[in-house]
């Protein structure tokens, strides 16, 4: 079964930064596309970035610019490196294939202190 546990999250200040990271196994990051979504407190779960098999990036455009998603082929990991956070930035984030596995890890909380 194909398995992405997430991880890096944490309390951090407005302003402030973390790089969170999505392993994968059963399934190759290289050649697929790949996603960051995030559910805040009684929010739906949200399209965050999307990097595909051939590197293209894509944002939401709320993060476009503080947001940077890449990977790492030789680790078969995926990364989400935020900087300039908000308060509304607040969520659990989770990452995902593109189509969706049709379920989800645990994710990882990201807590943005105002």
């Amino acid at each position: 079964q194909v398995q992405l546990v997430e991880s890096g999250g944490g309390l951090v200040q407005a302003g402030g930064s973390l790089r969170l990271s999505c392993a994968a196994s059963g399934r190759t990051v290289s050649n697929n596309a790949i996603g960051w979504y995030r559910q805040a407190p009684g929010n739906q779960r949200e399209w965050v970035a999307t990097i595909s098999s051939g590197g293209f990036t894509n944002y939401a455009d709320s993060v476009k610019g503080r947001f940077t998603i890449s990977r790492d082929n030789a680790k078969n990991t995926m990364f989400l490196q935020m900087n300039s956070l908000k308060p509304e930035d607040t969520a659990v984030y989770y990452c995902n294939f593109l189509p969706g596995l049709g379920y989800w890890g645990q994710g990882t909380q990201v807590t943005v202190s105002s």
